[in-house]
């Protein structure tokens, strides 16, 4: 049986007082026995080049880009603290807008930014704050001259297998890194904040990079030292007595990170979210086995798709696309996997009998 997976995000508290880590670290060494070998678990004497020289291992090669990576994009990476909690974040330009979570501002408006590169607090305000995709830009009052941009990579070009490093404050932890790789791409993952009524994103890359909280806002990295997405939140399964999922972490794509923050910043707020709609608001309905049995339509955008499609107040919507719908959280997850423009047969139960229309989906 599969289990079932829930989903969290959210911050840490920023008010820890101790924080023990223990690290357990393997190494090799030659010991100087005389053997003759070269420091390895193989004893096997290493590459060596036309030349002669000593050719770089693999491992090295791969350590030393890990390296470069973090050197290179970590004093990107913010920490965020607003109140007694505290998230992560991405510096998006140079003149000091920084890109975050929604639920990492929450309901501030000013907050504290500590550079991973150290130096004094920053003190920065909300530009504007879009919960639905679960974005923000804050922006530091006074942005200092080495303040670093990050560069945000093609998320067409994201491939599963990728080698990631996860980059923020996990549990407090300033400047932390950890690795892992693409696990999947285009996921379509609801939220578990606001009592289970969380946003639905489409597109997010599942990853095998630890996500712990305190980590989202923060960057997802490739080896080409772009951010590929934002960590935003990690399954967790209530099979499993902690409730951890180990290894299975979201982030949001870059393509909408960039979408989303270019609007804040350009216009003040978000006028284009590029997500397809129904134009109904609704709510889940039980059915006599008191099953939710699909979503009753409570009203309907005057003028659009639902409307010109013909569906009214007080229809059930019980399929979408040709899938089952039992109940709210279907229909957003089925929506958010399609673009506005797109044409869906809608099926909806009304006085007894269900009917089929064809919806040219709308704009959110």
């Amino acid at each position: 049986m599969t289990p079932s997976l829930t989903l969290r995000h959210g911050v840490v508290a920023a008010a820890v007082t101790t924080v023990c880590v223990t690290a357990l670290v393997a190494g090799c060494s030659d010991s100087g026995s005389g053997s003759g070998a070269a420091a390895g678990s193989s004893g096997t004497a290493p590459a060596t080049t036309s030349s002669g020289a000593v050719a770089p291992s693999v491992s090295t090669d791969l350590q030393n880009a890990y390296q470069k990576v973090v050197k290179d994009v970590l004093p990107s990476v913010v920490q965020i603290t607003t109140g007694q909690e505290l998230g992560s974040g991405v510096v998006y330009d140079g003149r000091g807008h920084i890109v975050t979570n929604a639920h990492v501002v929450g309901d501030s408006e000013r907050f504290k930014v500590t550079l991973a590169t150290g130096g004094r607090t920053l003190e920065a305000r909300l530009v504007s704050s879009y919960p639905r995709q679960d974005l923000a830009v804050i922006k530091v009052d006074k942005p200092p001259q080495d303040l670093k941009p990050a560069v945000f990579g093609d998320s067409s070009k994201v491939a599963v297998g990728q080698i990631v490093l996860a980059m923020g404050n996990p549990l407090g932890l300033s400047s932390s890194v950890t690795q892992g790789i693409v696990s999947a791409t285009g996921r379509t993952v609801s939220e578990g904040g606001d009592g289970g009524r969380g946003p639905t994103i489409a597109n997010m890359v599942q990853t095998s990079a630890a996500i712990n909280p305190g980590n989202s806002g923060g960057a997802l990295v490739n080896l080409s030292d772009q951010v590929i997405g934002i960590p935003t939140l990690a399954a967790t399964d209530p099979q499993m007595g902690s409730g951890a999922a180990p290894g299975i972490g979201f982030a949001i794509p870059a393509s909408t990170v960039r979408n989303i923050a270019d609007q804040i910043i350009g216009k003040g707020r978000v006028t284009d979210s590029h997500r397809a709609a129904l134009g109904i608001t609704g709510r889940t309905v039980l059915g006599p086995d008191l099953e939710p049995a699909g979503v009753a339509v409570a009203s309907v955008t005057r003028g659009g798709p639902a409307d010109k499609a013909g569906i009214r107040p007080g229809d059930v919507i019980v399929k979408f696309g040709g899938a089952q719908v039992a109940t709210i959280e279907d229909l957003t997850a089925a929506l958010a996997a399609h673009e506005p423009g797109d044409t869906v047969e809608v099926t909806v139960a009304r006085d007894g009998a269900e009917r089929t229309v064809r919806v040219p989906l709308g704009k959110l």
